[in-house]
């Protein structure tokens, strides 16, 4: 009578001490309980997955929670999305900063319901073909919703790894070598656990400060616990100095208390998005009336500054005011009231804010 297989498949070549065994046991008892994440046993949702990571991208998972919730009573379903007008999926993302991110979710929802028939592919190749879809995400969405042995690579992981080995290559350059000891580590048994297990050990145990390595499944194996140096790991190359650069602001509030608003090229930075109209950012700041109002008013500059940083600059402007001013067609006049449903970035939220708090 013939045996029947084993239910885990026992690797050719195991890595040292059974590390992914190991990983897997603690994910089984510590897993975090997260929105976007089938329970033991159930099939992860492909569109869950992909908003989750999009969203996740440079953003916390505290703040991304209420997002994720948001979105899937707004849109259940991934031909929801794809169906959307791009102004409501932009004002829906507000907030979460990288606005190129939403205009590529919109972009490739429509491609997966157009092209896919709503239901995304299973492999890293056909999924890396997809808008906004890069080499992580990729991965991630074929171990976690597909169960397939990708590797991914997220801060979290570069961080297990690095501190695993000592990889003194500081990042970005140690990408590489990070990535094919991840690669080692992978699994084919559970790989879409072992993926989000290795990003829960990262967030909750091996935190780049204070790692509470007397919990982590993985001590016999660290070369930086035995070291004493873990928090140096992964090591960074210095960053250069963030350019500063300026800008000034507009503010026109008609006799009905409306701000005058208008959208932002559709490519570029903050693309599509609304805004207080502004002049050029640009590297000096400006002197006092070098620059035209886009309208004859009583004009009056505000005190204080808008801070607002970007990840490649940090950006100050100057806001000038002027109320009752005539309602011009060519701009958006918004109510206070209705400002939670226009598509405005933080660093304009931060303008309106500064508006209204100087002119109370």
């Amino acid at each position: 009578m013939p045996r029947k297989s084993p239910a885990k498949p026992e690797p050719a070549a195991r890595v040292p001490e059974n590390l992914p065994d190991r990983l897997l046991a603690w994910y089984d008892r510590h897993r975090r309980l997260l929105p976007w994440r089938a329970g033991p046993g159930e099939r992860a949702d492909p569109y869950h997955v992909w908003l989750s990571e999009i969203m996740l991208q440079q953003t916390t998972v505290v703040t991304v929670g209420p997002y994720f919730r948001d979105f899937l009573a707004r849109w259940p379903r991934l031909e929801d999305l794809a169906a959307a007008p791009l102004d409501d999926v932009l004002t829906a993302w507000a907030g979460l900063g990288y606005y190129a991110r939403a205009r590529n979710l919109k972009k490739c929802a429509e491609v997966v319901a157009a092209e896919h028939g709503g239901v995304f592919p299973d492999s890293e190749e056909d999924l890396l073909a997809l808008p906004g879809i890069g080499p992580y995400t990729a991965a991630a969405i074929a171990a976690i919703a597909f169960d397939r042995p990708a590797t991914i690579l997220d801060g979290n992981v570069e961080r297990v790894m690095a501190r695993l080995y000592r990889v003194e290559a500081p990042l970005p350059k140690a990408k590489a070598e990070l990535r094919a000891l991840a690669r080692r580590h992978t699994p084919e048994y559970r790989p879409g656990d072992y993926a989000q297990g290795i990003m829960d050990l990262g967030a909750t145990i091996c935190t780049p400060t204070k790692p509470k390595c007397a919990l982590c499944p993985l001590t016999a194996d660290c070369a930086a616990l035995k070291a004493g140096d873990a928090e140096t790991y992964p090591r960074k190359a210095a960053k250069a100095e963030r350019p500063q650069r300026y800008g000034l602001c507009f503010a026109m509030i008609d006799r009905q208390g409306r701000i005058a608003l208008e959208k932002r090229p559709e490519k570029g930075l903050l693309g599509g998005m609304m805004q207080v109209p502004t002049s050029a950012w640009r590297d000096t700041p400006f002197a006092d009336g070098e620059v035209m109002p886009p309208v004859a008013a009583n004009w009056r500059k505000l005190d204080g500054q808008v801070s607002h940083v970007f990840t490649h600059f940090a950006l100050s402007l100057t806001v000038l005011a002027a109320t009752r001013v005539k309602a011009d067609p060519a701009y958006r006049w918004v109510g206070v009231d209705e400002l939670g449903r226009v598509a405005l970035p933080s660093v304009m939220r931060k303008v309106v804010d500064h508006v209204l708090a100087k002119s109370a």
